[in-house]
């Protein structure tokens, strides 16, 4: 082994090419795959690692006081399929005014539970102590939240005082508050919770159905509202699968080019290296030697590439692990987000094997060779294979330097063969990347109807500055302004459906831009009281579609509404209405923001100063970028570039090592009156028959890519994407995917073609 180590060594410093393009290949594959990978896992690991600890609830349902018993809930609980249960519970749903209430405020579940422990759902007590008496709450606060305020008051709109004794934390939110039972029954309960696990929880039609086996008893219409731990995880790990979705599409493209690259540098260096395989077994290598030495060599680039990419993986993966978890509840899973164990094994161990196998079929090659054949090979003359190709092409008008080109490939198939599939991926790459690009800088763009939006309350050194100016004021202030095109009023507020444990925004506008850059993607748009519009990711978590109706609740106020649009919004919470619906709700409320369309040439920051000096409680900001998109669009574009960059690199090998075989040949044409330049025309030629035919593959390997993982990226985050941003492939478009093979082709041949054209006559035919 030292002897086979000493040639390995001598043949990475020998070849540096090679090896250089064997590490670079493999650290940007390993370091998609550790990030993908990553991304896949924890999408739902950290989620039920929590959710095990605390023994979360299966269903979270919500029954009506009034049509059923706690004694019969119990009855029901001991039912089929039902492995534990927590409740009844006593359910109060409270609007809390901001004015007085600093640590709880808007739509607020309150709930009565005896203690923090139980079979199911275990709150994590993390601070002071549980609410055991009259006028204490424990509130439901993420272990990172300041518990500085214990002791304060919450003020209920009944005229209750609540103390803060104690902060408890569980991921299901099952409420936002708990209080003792004694207490929640004083508060006049609007429905009455039960918290279920099953023993059959793997789908959510098995979820549905145990729940309606456990329910079937029940008087007609007692479950008001249910929500499953499914839809929990689907949306806390959405954003993750999303990313995870074109990054796993790359790292697979990446170790696929590894493959092949890997396979076409191993397999041209036993081709070139005929005469020291020969002289290796002369000198009493073995044949198992022999391959021994070229799997090392590229092993050692490989694994040393796999580490690096590995190391660079993890430190990219965490911080963009923390980004894409920022939905609600998110926070509970930051601790726990990272980088398992496993993903960095596949790297380490995975992909130095993927490169072994890729190597031992050409390395084998080796094997078979006996020392007189190898040196006879690798000193004598081959015959061309393409001769007859080429002779059939000198018969045309084309250059000579241009008909001996094109039949150059055809000189080495196998060569040929795996450096057009590494163009051909360099291409797909490419396609796939230009059509994602377009989609996310359209999704982006979607939310541009407004160039200024002018938020009510400003802060300031820690204190909330109020605007001095009433709405209508403030409205009529905006649109005086110059360049104003029209102004929209916003305000939120957070209310229930009824029966849900679940907050949902309700979002009120009034103006002249309804929409604010919503796209609408099924339904029609809300025009009066009572009609709302919806995201799609909200119908799909409460199982809605257009045209149903429910109840919105806010305090003691409700209002049924119909759902009469669908929009591409990926707020899972958003219900949108009009202002006589959204004042119907929640009476007294002020905008919170206006949305100011410009007239064509108005400059934002300038409208932006204006209305900052309107009023000192003003607080404008220009609409800026789509930061997800962004994001998407700029890894995207590494991705692809260091992808191109190492198809580029797998041509200007292949050209080199072509080069090398044909130094006889090269000479020969030299001496017959070949100039330097038509060499150059002949080498660039050769590859780009590759590029132009790895152009026609690719583009359509690209455009089926961009189908496959565009719309699941969509459905990860419960969108609908319009046509609109999915018709990418027009002429215009597919110019740059159907140019790269070529330039791809023409980029890695350059360099090795210049080479071979300042070659004497008298070095191309010295054979020693």
């Amino acid at each position: 082994m030292r002897a086979v180590w000493s040639a390995a060594r001598a043949a990475v410093r020998r070849r540096r090419l090679q090896t250089f393009v064997i590490w670079l290949v493999t650290l940007t594959s390993t370091g998609a795959i550790v990030v993908a990978l990553g991304l896949v896992d924890s999408a739902s690991a950290p989620f039920d690692r929590a959710f095990a600890k605390e023994r979360g609830p299966h269903v979270v349902a919500a029954f009506d006081p009034a049509k059923v018993s706690d004694a019969r809930l119990r009855q029901a609980a001991r039912g089929p399929g039902v492995e534990a249960v927590a409740g009844p519970f006593a359910q109060v749903a409270v609007d809390l005014p901001a004015e007085g209430n600093r640590e709880l405020t808007g739509a607020v579940t309150i709930v009565g539970r005896p203690g923090p422990g139980g079979p199911v759902d275990r709150v994590d007590l993390w601070a002071g102590r549980w609410a055991t008496r009259p006028g204490e709450v424990v509130l439901n606060r993420q272990p990172d939240w300041s518990a500085g305020a214990l002791g304060e008051r919450i003020r209920l709109p009944s005229g209750t005082v609540l103390t803060i004794v104690g902060y408890g934390s569980e991921m299901s939110r099952t409420a936002d508050a708990w209080v003792a039972p004694a207490q929640a029954a004083a508060l006049r309960p609007t429905a009455t919770q039960m918290l279920f696990r099953f023993t059959d929880a793997s789908s959510q039609n098995r979820l549905r159905a145990t729940l309606s086996t456990v329910t079937s008893g029940l008087p007609e219409d007692a479950l008001t509202a249910s929500q499953t731990y499914l839809t929990l995880k689907e949306q806390i790990g959405a954003t993750a699968r999303a990313y995870a979705q074109y990054l796993m599409a790359f790292g697979v493209l990446g170790v696929v080019v590894a493959v092949l690259i890997v396979a076409n540098v191993v397999s041209g260096a036993v081709i070139s290296g005929f005469r020291h395989i020969g002289i290796l077994k002369a000198l009493g290598f073995t044949p198992g030697q022999v391959v021994a030495v070229y799997l090392t060599m590229v092993s050692v680039p490989a694994v040393v590439g796999c580490a690096l990419g590995t190391l660079v993986g993890n430190l990219l993966a965490r911080p963009f692990l923390r980004f894409v978890f920022t939905g609600p509840d998110a926070g509970l899973l930051h601790r726990s987000v990272g980088i398992a164990p496993w993903v960095n094994a596949v790297a380490l161990l995975g992909m130095p094997a993927v490169c072994l196998a890729a190597a031992l079929v050409p390395a084998s090659r080796a094997h078979r060779l006996s020392a007189a054949r190898a040196i006879s090979a690798g000193t004598a003359p081959r015959a061309g294979r393409a001769l007859g190709l080429q002779r059939a092409l000198a018969g045309t008008r084309l250059p000579r330097s241009v008909s001996l080109g094109v039949g150059l490939p055809f000189a080495r198939p196998g060569r040929s063969g795996l450096t057009l599939a590494a163009v051909v991926l360099g291409v797909a790459t490419v396609t796939f990347a230009t059509g994602l690009a377009t989609t996310m800088t359209r999704f982006g763009e979607s939310g541009r109807d407004y160039d200024v939006t002018v938020y009510v309350g400003r802060v300031s050194h820690g204190t909330v500055v109020e605007a001095e100016h009433g709405d209508r004021r403030l409205d009529a202030m905006l649109r005086a302004l110059p360049g104003a095109g029209g102004v929209t009023a916003r305000g939120d507020v957070e209310a229930h459906i009824a029966g849900s444990v679940q907050p949902v925004m309700f979002e009120g506008r009034r103006g002249d831009l309804p929409r604010l850059g919503d796209v609408l993607t099924g339904g029609r748009w809300n025009h009066g009281r009572g009609e709302v519009t919806a995201s799609s990711a909200f119908l799909r978590r409460h199982g809605l579609r257009v045209g149903d109706r429910f109840v919105v609740e806010k305090g003691e106020r409700r209002e049924r509404v119909t759902v009469v649009g669908e929009t591409m919004e990926t707020d899972g919470r958003l219900l949108v209405g009009d202002w006589s619906t959204f004042t119907a709700l929640a009476a007294g409320e002020r905008p919170i923001a206006y949305h100011v369309k410009l007239r064509d040439g108005a400059d934002p920051a300038a409208y932006a100063r204006a209305a900052r000096a309107l009023d000192p409680g003003l607080d404008p900001e220009v609409n800026g970028a789509n930061g997800g998109a962004e994001t998407i669009i700029g890894s995207a574009t590494l991705l692809t570039a260091m992808l191109a960059v190492v198809a580029a690199l797998g041509v200007f090998n292949t050209v080199l090592l072509d080069t090398r075989d044909r130094r006889r040949v090269l000479g020969m044409l030299k001496s017959i009156g070949m100039t330097p330049r038509q060499v150059t025309v002949m080498t660039v030629t050769s590859m780009g028959v590759l590029g132009v035919i790895g152009s026609l593959a690719g583009v359509p390997l690209g455009i089926a890519g961009y189908d496959l993982v565009v719309p699941r990226m969509a459905d990860a985050v419960d969108i609908v994407l319009p046509a609109a941003m999915t018709d990418v492939w027009r002429a215009g478009g597919l110019a740059l995917p159907a140019l790269s093979g070529l330039a791809i082709a023409l980029l890695g041949a350059y360099l090795p073609a210049r080479g071979a054209a300042r070659l004497t006559v008298a070095e191309a035919l010295h054979n020693e």
